[in-house]
């Protein structure tokens, strides 16, 4: 690893107590200022495949200084996902509804610039100067309902299939992604996470984990909070700060 990144992070995953198996996968790669949560949809096999594919591909983009370039490459290689799912689900279609997708968080430095890519529910938050910040927007029916439907939060989650996904990788033919873009300062933390993780914690309790001072004992921290309650998704998190 090249030290001289001024990135560090700590990355972890974790069936939680209910589920069989993990379909959530995660990258780390500080070198290279890319950072990357997915969570698999669609049973045990489909569901595990789609996040591994996912952060395999990801894996794969080459580092480099020109942002905007590796934003593009990251783009185009999670379209090319979504079309290559689209056709191994016409390959495995012996049920009458598989489904083989992921949500999909990334996040991309390089100086002070964070790019964040996301579709699905998988989240992005920024810790500063004591107060957190979510900087993704999950697709969901739920933040759906809030947004056109003006509902609150307790309305909307009382709905039918409340937290069915709007938008994963391999969910529709047209993939939509969306991006944010903002400045990083010294100080300040990074948390890319599955719905595993911020469900069973509150806004506070993920604060409180992300002003101690490591990432180790941040990421440490945020699973003992999760794996103390039901913990009934599976858990991935990455921890990131400069």
């Amino acid at each position: 690893m090249d030290l001289l990144t001024p990135w560090r992070s700590s990355a972890r995953t974790d069936t939680g107590k209910v589920r069989a198996r993990n379909e959530d996968a995660f990258l780390a790669l500080p070198e290279r200022g890319l950072w990357v949560v997915a969570d698999g949809m669609g049973g045990h096999q489909n569901g595990a495949l789609a996040s591994r594919m996912i952060v395999e591909r990801l894996a794969e983009l080459p580092g480099g200084s020109d942002l905007d370039r590796r934003v593009k490459e990251l783009r185009q290689a999670l379209h090319d996902l979504n079309r290559r799912l689209g056709k191994e689900l016409t390959l495995t279609a012996d049920k009458p509804d598989p489904v083989i997708g992921s949500t999909v968080v990334a996040l991309l430095v390089e100086g002070d610039r964070a790019v964040c890519v996301w579709a699905g529910d998988s989240r992005c938050y920024l810790w500063r100067s004591g107060n957190l910040y979510q900087m993704s927007r999950d697709h969901s029916l739920l933040q759906q309902l809030m947004q056109e439907q003006q509902m609150s939060a307790e309305q909307a989650a009382s709905q039918p299939g409340a937290h069915a996904l709007t938008r994963a990788v391999g969910a529709s033919e047209t993939l939509v992604l969306e991006v944010v873009e903002f400045t990083v300062y010294p100080g300040d933390t990074l948390l890319l996470c599955s719905d595993g993780l911020y469900q069973s914690m509150s806004s506070t309790m993920l604060g409180n984990a992300l002003s101690l001072p490591s990432t180790s004992l941040a990421l440490e921290r945020m699973f003992e909070l999760a794996l103390d309650g039901p913990a009934r998704d599976n858990i991935s998190a990455v921890v990131i700060r400069r």
